[in-house]
């Protein structure tokens, strides 16, 4: 599954039944392509100083995976993920450090030599080279690029806000369908991203749009250095 960002690749719009009046119109801004409309909501999202993130993934194997995160879209931001068969997993970045703070289900899912006993109440600070994202590592920054075919779709509602949704296929082997609520009012920000393949049923919102962040290391008593854990 390809990283979400915003999506875009469609054929000029004569192609397209649907879109040959608005073709001839001569006033695009009035009548915007699907391309359009993504590329101007991949523009705003790149524009922005801070967003929240939120994703729930759903497997055929059963359990559910959510993730929360706010981020400055560079290098701080702040993310907790959630297994649903057990396990938390909270993660401070700052500039090139991480703090990470596991629980004891997910120590006790990855470590499983059974040593993982008791609950871990520091914060494990570690170079950010040294994070992995099979461990569930997150990265602040977001590409938000155009990819694959879009389509319009139907109007609808995301949290109050009207928006348009914009089905897009990529053109990788294999690979499943998006389906992205672009607002139509106010900043053409992506509020919502539903992707579903075979394997994988993925929904993820986008909210607090350029709210401040207030996010800093946890104090030097509840830290541990990496290499001291690993002893």
């Amino acid at each position: 599954m390809r990283a979400t960002g915003t999506a875009t690749t469609v054929g000029a719009c004569l192609l397209a039944t649907a879109a040959v009046t608005g073709c001839g119109s001569g006033d695009p801004a009035r009548d915007p392509s699907a391309r359009d409309l993504l590329d101007r909501a991949n523009a705003a999202m790149r524009r922005l100083d801070s967003v929240r993130i939120e994703y729930t993934t759903t497997t055929e194997r059963g359990g559910t995976i959510t993730s929360r995160q706010v981020t400055d879209l560079s290098g701080r931001c702040v993310t907790t993920i959630t297994w649903s068969q057990g396990g938390r997993l909270e993660q401070i970045r700052i500039g090139e450090t991480d703090y990470v703070r596991p629980d004891r289900a997910y120590l006790q899912r990855w470590k499983k030599d059974g040593s993982a006993t008791a609950e871990q109440r520091l914060w494990v600070r570690t170079p950010v080279t040294e994070a992995s994202a099979a461990e569930g590592l997150g990265d602040c920054p977001r590409e938000f690029r155009s990819f694959g075919t879009v389509t319009k779709g139907e109007t609808t509602r995301v949290g109050g806000r009207a928006a348009r949704e914009l089905h897009v296929v990529d053109g990788e082997p294999g690979a499943g369908t998006y389906v992205f609520s672009v607002a139509t009012e106010g900043t053409p920000y992506v509020l919502k991203v539903v992707y579903r393949d075979d394997v994988y049923d993925t929904t993820t919102t986008f909210g607090d749009f350029d709210a401040s962040l207030d996010i800093r290391p946890p104090k030097d008593a509840e830290v541990v250095d990496g290499d001291d854990v690993r002893g």
